[in-house]
């Protein structure tokens, strides 16, 4: 193992979706490539389960806009650190969004999307400046 893996702490995403292929597949994926995962496909839950995660992925266009929007809001209240991402078909929706002070904006990843993409985002969004110069 090489030294930067060993201080790099495992990574623990969250996956929201209502289409329960997108969750299951994602997941797997995820799991897979050595994440830990937690899931659910009811929106009002999310903020429960990104507790200690280093990021929440959501897929919005399953749900109705204004709960995407306080699902999120609630996700990034419970957990100040976790990187928000979000997979839409309509990516702009998010340009005009004012989020609360001192919370991340949200990740956007336009579909489609697979989830190396997906894990590719997280990762180059959560690598430390001083991990990306040691390189591997």
């Amino acid at each position: 193992m090489s030294p930067v893996q060993s201080r790099t702490p495992r990574l623990h995403v969250a996956v929201v979706s209502k289409n329960p292929e997108t969750l299951d597949g994602l997941e797997t994926y995820l799991q897979r490539a050595g994440v830990m995962t937690s899931s659910t496909r009811q929106l009002e839950r999310s903020a429960q389960i990104v507790s200690g995660v280093s990021a929440v992925v959501v897929f919005p266009d399953d749900y109705e806009w204004e709960a995407v929007i306080g699902a999120l809001t609630a996700c990034m209240g419970s957990n100040p650190g976790a990187l928000p991402v979000v997979v839409t078909n309509a990516p702009q929706r998010f340009d005009s969004v004012v989020w609360p002070d001192d919370t991340a904006i949200p990740l956007v990843v336009p579909k489609p999307a697979w989830g190396w993409t997906i894990l590719d985002a997280i990762r180059a969004h959560l690598v430390e400046p001083f991990d990306r110069e040691s390189g591997p």
